[in-house]
């Protein structure tokens, strides 16, 4: 596995959003381990503040409580997470609300987090990213967004939105000195996450979901989290647009 050490981040600022556990979590302790100084956010101030002191050990760490369904809060977090590490170079989009049925109530979260709630953080942190010499916007999707979901049609939807907005948005701010990309994980085990749950409580979806993976384990948060430093990185400086699937090849074995 690649090692967070082959890529040096010292010096850069980022933000990653709903850092608190999983993948977020995963993707904030690369780039520490990297050199990196990071703010992270999430909605639950108990999770935070306990991600936050377990983070702190591999580096420096900001945290604040955020609601991406919120215009206002972005804003203010955008600019408090800005101030407190100097300056920002990347902005990493992982959050969201999880919105999977096909009602008002998953329409709603889906859109407003995952949806707008991305589009209002680069939005915010556009002037700061504007003033980094090598600014970078990686996006977390998921490779639910290249097919039908009977389970998920609203997270689905929306994060295939997020798919196509990719290219729009990497070409309108290209020319500003901002990368954007995208990074769209397969099924991915972290402490206290959906799969985690499901295997500890022997459910049978866990290991048909298990079965789709060739290489025989689920994902795990580092195994993206070294694809977001990779495209964050000046390795990644002539990958514009694009959506990097990191499944462990679960796609292709029909996952």
């Amino acid at each position: 596995m690649t090692n967070a050490a082959n890529f040096d981040f010292s010096g850069a600022k980022v933000i990653v959003t709903g850092a608190s556990k999983g993948i977020g979590k995963g993707i904030a302790q690369r780039f520490l381990e990297a050199g990196a100084a990071v703010s992270i956010c999430a909605r639950g101030a108990e999770d935070l503040e306990k991600a936050r002191d377990e983070l702190s050990a591999a580096g420096r760490v900001h945290a604040a409580p955020c609601d991406l369904s919120r215009a206002e809060q972005i804003e203010r977090y955008v600019a408090e997470a800005a101030q407190a590490l100097g300056g920002l170079d990347v902005l990493v989009n992982n959050a969201s609300g999880f919105g999977r049925s096909d009602d008002e109530a998953g329409w709603s979260t889906s859109v407003n987090v995952d949806l707008m709630g991305t589009i209002r953080m680069c939005r915010a942190a556009l002037p700061w990213l504007e003033a980094s010499p090598s600014a970078s916007i990686v996006h977390v999707t998921s490779i639910t967004a290249f097919r039908p979901s009977r389970k998920a049609p609203a997270y689905a939807a929306i994060k295939a939105a997020l798919v196509a907005y990719t290219g729009s948005q990497a070409l309108e701010l290209i020319s500003k000195g901002v990368r954007v990309n995208t990074v769209a994980p397969g099924s991915t085990e972290a402490p206290g996450h959906f799969f985690e749950t499901r295997r500890l409580a022997g459910d049978p979806e866990y290991a048909a979901m298990l079965a789709t993976q060739p290489t025989g384990r689920m994902g795990m948060p580092a195994d993206i989290a070294d694809v977001v430093l990779f495209l964050s990185s000046d390795a990644g400086r002539w990958v514009i647009g694009q959506t990097v699937v990191a499944d462990g090849g679960q796609r292709l074995n029909g996952g």
